[in-house]
């Protein structure tokens, strides 16, 4: 029996170590790294576009191996396989991940089309694999606190609207792989940022988009050496819930100043619930006679907010520190026990029909309805 830490509390039990293996280094390439880290997991290996690239990763990061991904879905030593590759590669990788044998975390979007998509997550019921999809966001506790007073409303919810705004496309000169449908997919504003913005809404309150009126928006119509985009810096939305509410949803990845602004507020006649990811470490209610704040870390949080407070209150957790619960969740997951709000490949589905009706709604002008 050893001594682990979890959510804060000391307890005895037995720790389960997850090897796993990371193919792609990017940016989130590191943020799974550290992730895995974070929650006892064993970085066994890393494998990357070329074998050199992969060297030089395990290098700097400090992994024993730098392998092929063939090597890497035949190591026996690795139980999990964390996809951080461009968005074209995720589906096929996930398949090959699957039928290894070894459990998955890849990273949204699943696919880039829906029929991908359905294939992959029936494809993980079929084989019985845990797999994952870091919609990382519902691991604020302040997200989590909304999710547990909005179950307990008196009157329904019936307006939902915010944003989610970046600046770091803002300049014509920005190139990057997401700007190429080919690689990226067919979506980019919405494919990237929409997605976690409606799963929020989702998780929060219960609600299912079932309709949807959107507009794509495209500011620079070259980048580069006149390199030609086809796909949005931004989009517009306009929707209905399966319980009545209605909503709207503004994107953009060209707004000067707004680093990672992703913003909602849900609204009844009785109470709204105001979350802001740039100040994460509250969130506001307001009420008839009287606005609230209330602060992550506090007595008075919920049970599900608190299960994540990792940190007294006043010290400020952030984006790797969900990050971190999300990985740690998906390790206690494949180690059999049952987590709540845990986002599978399942939600990956319900992000490429979003996804799939956004578009379609953009170049038909019509609402779309999503069966």
């Amino acid at each position: 029996m050893t001594t682990t830490f979890s959510r804060g509390e000391v307890i005895n039990t037995p720790q389960l170590v997850i090897n796993a293996g990371v193919i792609g280094f990017g940016f989130i390439g590191e943020v799974h790294v550290r992730a895995i880290r974070a929650s006892g997991g064993v970085v066994t290996a890393i494998a990357a576009k070329t074998l050199d690239e992969a060297r030089g990763a395990a290098q700097k990061m400090g992994i024993a191996k730098a392998l092929t991904i063939d090597e890497m879905l035949s190591d026996e030593d690795i139980d999990v396989i964390h996809i951080c590759t461009p968005n074209v590669f995720h589906a096929e990788l996930a398949e090959q991940v699957i039928r290894s044998g070894k459990h998955v975390i890849c990273e949204k979007p699943l696919a880039t089309t829906v029929p991908q998509a359905q294939h992959l997550n029936d494809l993980a019921l079929a084989n019985d694999v845990i797999a994952t999809v870091p919609f990382v966001y519902r691991y604020h506790p302040s997200v989590r606190e909304a999710r547990s007073r909005v179950s307990h409303l008196k009157e329904p919810l019936n307006l939902m609207h915010g944003f989610y705004l970046q600046d770091w496309l803002s300049r014509e000169t920005t190139v990057n792989w997401r700007l190429d449908s080919t690689i990226g997919g067919p979506s980019r504003a919405f494919g990237d940022i929409g997605v976690h913005w409606c799963d929020l809404l989702e998780f929060v309150t219960g609600h299912r988009i079932t309709h949807l009126n959107a507009q794509l928006m495209k500011v620079f119509q070259n980048r580069g050496e006149k390199v030609e985009i086809d796909t949005e810096d931004g989009a517009t939305m306009i929707f209905r819930t399966d319980k009545g509410a209605q909503g709207s949803l503004v994107l953009s990845q060209v707004s000067a100043g707004r680093k990672n602004k992703l913003w909602f507020s849900f609204e009844s006649p009785s109470e709204s619930f105001v979350f802001d990811q740039e100040s994460p470490e509250s969130l506001w209610i307001g009420g008839l006679a009287s606005n609230q704040i209330v602060m992550r870390g506090v007595n008075e949080e919920s049970t599900g907010a608190k299960s994540y407070s990792i940190l007294p209150a006043g010290h400020p957790q952030g984006y790797q520190d969900c990050f971190n619960s999300f990985v740690s969740d998906t390790y206690r997951s494949i180690g059999g026990a049952e987590i709540e709000g845990l986002p599978n490949f399942k939600d990956g589905l319900r992000a490429a029909k979003l996804t799939e009706a956004v578009l379609t709604s953009a170049k038909t002008g019509n609402w779309i309805q999503i069966k």
